[in-house]
């Protein structure tokens, strides 16, 4: 009963994150590579990212590390390269971060990423899609107090933990607003703001009037090109890629053997469907 209770209480904190933090949802999301989460070393490798760069701020407390078998590592390999937070395999994935200094230092407690990847779905994509495109999105904002802003996420309260493997970029927010008459609130035109950072996050903007009314409001980030990193992008892009493929396992342990073992019943039933068919033939083949 408390394990529910707990789950309850952390998919409950990760969906009021996510309600209060929409400000970025109209950025697309990238497609998350689901080829990783059939692929033990992806699933390895993200297990490794994760307790390295996630889990100095975040917990994962609904995991217990003894899980981590079902991707393939011993507890020798878990005691020696992953079990930092705790003293016995059994135990779970949480933080040594007092939550009463983390309120402090941050604002508030960071939020659980036990089942961050399931509450994260919506319409637009899945919750795997959307930790893969905004783990992605980060660049140099001088204006906030970590220097970092995200695409994705804007005004996020997390710096970027991988700025040393991606680098740094800009970004350019372009948008188009409507200017309305005070008074009657008749539309009377439009204007565009170019909002620039440089790769330092340096801020410049610049606002033009536009001609005309046959326009409408619109709102795009472009980011920069990521400098100065120990990754090219495409690695960089690989590695968040296992680190998700871990998140999102983690959300549900039993997921892709819950799949396997899903077509193995739909087999069944198909043959089971032909016999019964032929038996109910059989039956009335002679009552007809």
């Amino acid at each position: 009963m408390n394990r529910i209770v707990k789950s309850l209480a952390a998919l409950a904190a990760a969906c009021i994150v996510g309600t209060a933090s929409a400000a970025g949802g109209g950025y697309p999301l990238d497609p998350f590579p689901t080829e990783k989460l059939t692929q033990q070393g992806s699933l390895q490798n993200g297990a490794r990212l994760f307790v390295n760069y996630c889990l100095n701020c975040h917990g994962a407390s609904l995991m217990r590390y003894n899980r981590l078998a079902d991707i393939g590592l011993t507890d020798e390999q878990i005691k020696k390269s992953l079990l930092f937070t705790a003293d016995k395999v059994g135990d779970p994935m949480k933080i040594a971060m007092r939550p009463a200094d983390a309120k402090e230092w941050f604002g508030a407690l960071p939020a659980d990423l036990s089942v961050i990847a399931r509450a994260r779905s919506s319409a637009t994509g899945t919750g795997s899609d959307w930790l893969y495109t905004y783990l992605r999105s980060y660049f140099r904002d001088s204006t906030r107090a970590t220097g970092w802003n995200n695409a994705l996420f804007e005004n996020v309260g997390m710096p970027h933990v991988f700025w040393e493997l991606q680098g740094t970029r800009g970004a350019t927010l372009e948008e188009v607003k409507e200017v309305r008459d005070e008074s009657t609130g008749k539309l009377t035109g439009f204007v565009r703001s170019v909002v620039t950072f440089d790769a330092a996050g340096v801020r410049t903007e610049k606002t033009d009037k536009l001609e005309g009314l046959n326009h409408h409001a619109s709102r795009a980030w472009t980011l920069g090109k990521p400098e100065g990193g120990t990754m090219p992008q495409s690695a960089f892009d690989n590695a968040v890629g296992d680190l998700v493929a871990f998140v999102t396992y983690m959300s549900d342990p039993t997921a892709q053997k819950r799949q396997r073992l899903g077509v193995w019943v739909l087999l069944f039933l198909g043959v089971f469907t032909v016999f019964a068919w032929m038996l109910n033939r059989a039956f009335w083949k002679d009552i007809k």
